[in-house]
């Protein structure tokens, strides 16, 4: 480390991180739960690193490394999930648009940190089948046909708890104002 903090040569960073790579697809695949998004996040860690290490004081670089993976990975969570309650949102005016399938198609625009937080809130208020239902077709990305096989219910059910959801997180977002 106080190699390249010296020389700016990468190599020097590369060796030191190889060592911590297996331990960081590990950190990173138990926060992500996707290893292709653990290996790009690896990645992307030690591209943040280039930059991070040449500026701060580094006593304990496992522990120091430790950290800023972790932290690495609550911010791609949290971006992913705010993308995900925006595309919820989104579904809502597209149906009130008179769309027929609002999970085809969502509206670019983004929704502000209180927005998000009404529909955290509400969401946790739905009765415990839609919760279900909506986290797995829109965090989890799953067809109504898969969640349909994982919830050992028929399919029209699925889009009738997804359906209901959506009104119902809806109703409650206008009631919060």
């Amino acid at each position: 480390m106080a190699q390249y903090q010296k020389t700016n040569d990468i190599a020097a960073l590369g060796t030191l991180y190889q060592r911590y790579m297996e331990m960081q697809l590990g950190l990173c695949y138990k926060y992500l739960r996707d290893r292709g998004k653990a290996e790009d996040a690896v990645m992307s860690i030690f591209e943040e690193l280039v930059e991070k290490v040449k500026l701060q004081k580094i006593e304990k670089f496992d522990k120091w490394l430790y950290v800023l993976s972790k932290n690495h990975c609550l911010m791609a969570l949290r971006k992913q999930n705010k993308k995900s309650l925006t595309v919820i949102y989104d579904s809502e005016l597209m149906q009130n648009e008179g769309d027929l399938h609002p999970e085809e198609e969502w509206l670019e625009e983004d929704v502000d940190e209180e927005m998000l937080q009404k529909l955290e809130f509400c969401l946790k208020k739905l009765p415990e089948e839609q919760q279900n239902c909506i986290r797995q077709h829109y965090f989890e990305k799953k067809s109504y046909k898969e969640i349909a096989h994982l919830m050992k219910i028929d399919n029209n059910k699925i889009r009738s708890h997804i359906q209901n959801g959506r009104r119902n997180l809806k109703n409650c977002i206008e009631r919060k104002g």
